[in-house]
């Protein structure tokens, strides 16, 4: 992706350099296989993660690594800054405002609306505060743990987030939350996961419409997918437990996750991304 030299987001709040208020955790993912079953990507609840296991801490990072930190950081808030372009576009062709949600970078630990969050959640969206929160040893541990490397995947991850920033505006996600005391665990996972692949949908009509600014390069879609098939509920479970459990998938399969992915990228039609009605899943 052309990122080097591009307007960056304002909406950044940068903690790393803050301490999560005392909250043990260890570096970057640790477990990180097993805690991504339980949560990836936003959308997870944070009561279910077991406790972050002791170690070293990502502020422990010497200057190298502290540099490639920064350069994350640099290119997250470009791919903030093409995410509030597009949706801005997006909304004002409906006659609304985009309010464009905040990204909090923070090492280790953190508190948000939502409650003390860790590392090992991944990244994740907040709905009450309307924040994103990514810690970046996450693409670390993307690249070396789950084998979805480049530049891209670290872009689909911010946009994932962002859909479900829409998903709250829009009322969608409300709307599944409330289902959570009204329907059985499978019943319910079987709505998080609609929810789950709308995000990924959206993650893909941004791209659609980045490809229209000539931002990408070759192989970035490609890298977009390998990461969305990576995280995929089964093939997180088999990777972590040897065999897969489809009542409990909360995210949706490696080939759905990337199906819907692909269908916002190639359609970049808004009105194509009603995973909850479709014949599809």
């Amino acid at each position: 992706m052309l990122w080097r030299g591009r307007r960056g987001s304002s909406n950044v709040d940068d903690r790393r350099g803050i301490s999560g208020g005392g909250i043990a955790a260890g570096g970057g993912i640790i477990g990180v296989i097993i805690y991504l079953v339980y949560t990836f990507l936003g959308g997870g609840d944070s009561s279910t993660i077991p406790p972050v296991l002791p170690g070293n801490t990502s502020s422990e990072m010497t200057a190298e690594e502290k540099a490639a930190d920064d350069e994350r950081a640099e290119f997250v808030k470009v791919v903030l800054a093409d995410t509030e372009d597009v949706w801005n576009k997006l909304f004002a062709e409906q006659g609304k405002d985009y309010p464009e949600p905040t990204l909090v970078l923070f090492r280790d630990a953190v508190q948000s609306a939502c409650g003390n969050a860790n590392a090992a959640m991944g990244p994740f969206y907040c709905p009450p505060d309307q924040q994103l929160y990514i810690d970046l040893s996450f693409y670390e541990d993307l690249q070396k743990k789950l084998n979805a490397p480049g530049d891209f995947a670290m872009a689909y991850v911010v946009a994932h987030e962002v859909g479900h920033h829409i998903q709250n505006l829009n009322g969608t996600a409300d709307k599944v939350s409330r289902l959570r005391r009204q329907v059985s665990e499978t019943e319910y996972n079987r709505y998080s996961v609609r929810l789950e692949l709308q995000a990924d949908f959206l993650a893909g009509i941004w791209a659609h419409y980045a490809q229209q600014k000539n931002i990408l390069e070759s192989g970035d879609i490609e890298e977009a997918l390998n990461a969305a098939n990576a995280i995929g509920d089964d093939r997180l479970q088999k990777k972590s437990q040897g065999y897969v459990v489809p009542d409990a998938f909360t995210h949706g399969t490696s080939e759905q996750r990337m199906y819907w992915f692909k269908k916002g990228y190639h359609t970049g039609d808004l009105g194509q991304g009603d995973t909850f009605n479709s014949s599809d899943l």
